[in-house]
């Protein structure tokens, strides 16, 4: 059996997270008065199934040997996983 993400979300639910990521965001460059906001609102719904529907993570047992890993190689999109990790 394949363990997944503990309560994977609903669509409208992945939605309102994804809006709610991208505000994040949007507050965390305004607030640095830094950064590229495109590419990481362009990867929120990305991020937001992966991170809530697919992938089997579980943030309780960080050490868990079967648990995805996510990587992620474009610099200006690191504002989007801060937002995710949050």
């Amino acid at each position: 059996m394949q363990e997944t993400t503990p309560h994977p979300l609903t669509d409208n639910e992945l939605r309102a997270t994804a809006l709610k990521l991208r505000r994040r965001v949007i507050d965390m460059l305004w607030h640095s008065q830094a950064g590229h906001p495109g590419g990481s609102l362009s990867a929120a719904e990305i991020l937001t199934v992966l991170f809530f529907r697919e992938m089997r993570i579980d943030p309780r047992r960080p050490t868990w040997e079967e648990r995805d890993r996510f990587v992620l190689s474009k610099g200006h999109g690191a504002p989007i996983y801060y937002a995710t990790l949050m």
